[in-house]
C-alpha cells in the first residue's frame, strides 16, 4: 500500500525546505511567487493533505457540504495586483471546487461607486451567497454591504478595507505600518530640510490613504515639517504620474525623494530618468513585479515594500466557504504581520 505523502514529500518535490512548505500552507510570511508556485504544484502532484485538510475531507465524506456560490469584485488595477490577486482567486477556486463551491469574478472598470454597487447586485442576482470585495471607501458601498448583511450575505474586504461597514472581516496588510516603515527608511537617506513628493493612487481607497497617513506621520516624527511634504493623487495613471513628477522636479526646490504609495511607479521612474536625476532623487515604492525588479537592478528604484497579494485573493474565498458550509466564523481582523523590505541585493 502506498504511503500517504508528507510535508517532507512536498518539500523534496519542490526543492525547498519543510519550513517553506509550512509558510505556503499557512500563508505566514513572504514567499517568492515562483517558489510559492513550485510548492503549490508539488502539493497538487503528490496529493498531500495537511492533518487539518485530511480531517475536513474525512468529515466532508461523512456529511456532504451544501453547494455555495461566491462572488468577487475587483478594481481594474494593473501591476502586481492584477498578477497576484487573480492567482490567489484561481487557487482558491481549484481548492474549493470539490466542495461544490462556484466562484464568479467581476472587475469594475471605474472608480464610480454606483458601478461597484451594480456589480455587487449582479453577483447577488446570479446567486452569490457571499462576496469578497476590494472597493472605494464610499458611504453608498458601505450601505450596500450592510443591506447584504441583513439578508444573510456576508462580505469580506481585502487589500482595501471598508472599516465602517458591516463587512465580516478584512484581509490585507497593515498599510499604516508599511507607510511608516517607508518613511523610516527614507529619513535615513535625506535630511529633514529636504522636500519629499508623496504620490498616492486614490485617497478614496482606505489602503492608499492609510499607507500615506502612516508615511506622513512618521516623517513628521522624524523632524520633517508639513511644508516639506507635497502630496498628489495619480489615480494609478502612467501619464498623469509622469507629468506630475516632471512638474515637481522643475518647481519644487530641494526635492530629494519621491514616495510612491500607488501603482504607476514606471511613470515616476521614467520622469526622473528624463530629467537626468536617476540616483539623485530617491524613489521608494510598494509591491513587486518583474518591472520593479528591473528598476531595482538598474538603480532607478531604491527600495520596495512588499505584501502578500496572493493571500488577499485566496483567503477571503476560503473563509466565506467555511462560514457558509461549516458555520466557522473568521477572526474579525486578519492583517498580515510580515512586511518585507526589498532592494537590489535581496530581491532574488
Amino acid at each position: 500500500m502506498n504511503k500517504r505523502p508528507t510535508i517532507q514529500t512536498v518539500a523534496e518535490r519542490a526543492g525547498v525546505s519543510r519550513g517553506t512548505v509550512d509558510r505556503v500552507l499557512n500563508n505566514r510570511s513572504y514567499v517568492r511567487a515562483d517558489v510559492r508556485e513550485r510548492v503549490l504544484n508539488a502539493i497538487r502532484e503528490t496529493g498531500y493533505l495537511s492533518p487539518r485538510e485530511a480531517h475536513r475531507q474525512s468529515a466532508a465524506a461523512a456529511q456532504p457540504l451544501p453547494p455555495v456560490k461566491l462572488g468577487v469584485v475587483l478594481p481594474d488595477w494593473g501591476g502586481p495586483f492584477r498578477e497576484e490577486v487573480p492567482r490567489g482567486i484561481d487557487a482558491a477556486r481549484a481548492a474549493l471546487a470539490e466542495r461544490g463551491v462556484q466562484v464568479r469574478v467581476s472587475v469594475c472598470g471605474s472608480d464610480v461607486p454606483i458601478d461597484t454597487i451594480d456589480l455587487i447586485d449582479e453577483l447577488v442576482a446570479w446567486g452569490a451567497q457571499g462576496i469578497a470585495l476590494c472597493a472605494l471607501n464610499d458611504i453608498s458601498i458601505e450601505a450596500r454591504v450592510g443591506e447584504l448583511a441583513d439578508r444573510g450575505i456576508p462580505c469580506i474586504t481585502f487589500n482595501s478595507d471598508l472599516p465602517d461597514s458591516r463587512r465580516l472581516c478584512f484581509i490585507g496588510q497593515d498599510y499604516a505600518r508599511s507607510g511608516r516603515i517607508a518613511a523610516e527608511l527614507l529619513s535615513k537617506c535625506i535630511p529633514p530640510q529636504a522636500r519629499v513628493l508623496a504620490m498616492v493612487g486614490n485617497l478614496e481607497y482606505t489602503g492608499h490613504r492609510n499607507r500615506l497617513d502612516g508615511f506622513c506621520a512618521r516623517l513628521r516624527e522624524k523632524g520633517f515639517g508639513n511644508d516639506r511634504i507635497e502630496v498628489v493623487e495619480t489615480y494609478n495613471d502612467y501619464r498623469r504620474t509622469y507629468n506630475q513628477v516632471t512638474e515637481a522636479l522643475s518647481s519644487i526646490p530641494g526635492l530629494a525623494a519621491i514616495y510612491m504609495a500607488n501603482r504607476s511607479v514606471t511613470g515616476c521612474v521614467d520622469a526622473v530618468r528624463a530629467a537626468g536625476k536617476t540616483g539623485q532623487v530617491r524613489v521608494i515604492a510598494h509591491d513587486m513585479s518583474p518591472r520593479r525588479k528591473a528598476m531595482l537592478r538598474e538603480g532607478s528604484l531604491d527600495l520596495t515594500i512588499t505584501q502578500d497579494m496572493f493571500r488577499q485573493g485566496y483567503q477571503p474565498l476560503l473563509l466565506l466557504a467555511d462560514l457558509l458550509q461549516k458555520g466557522e466564523q473568521p477572526a474579525k481582523d486578519q492583517r498580515g504581520a510580515n512586511i518585507s523590505i526589498i532592494c537590489a541585493e535581496n530581491m532574488d
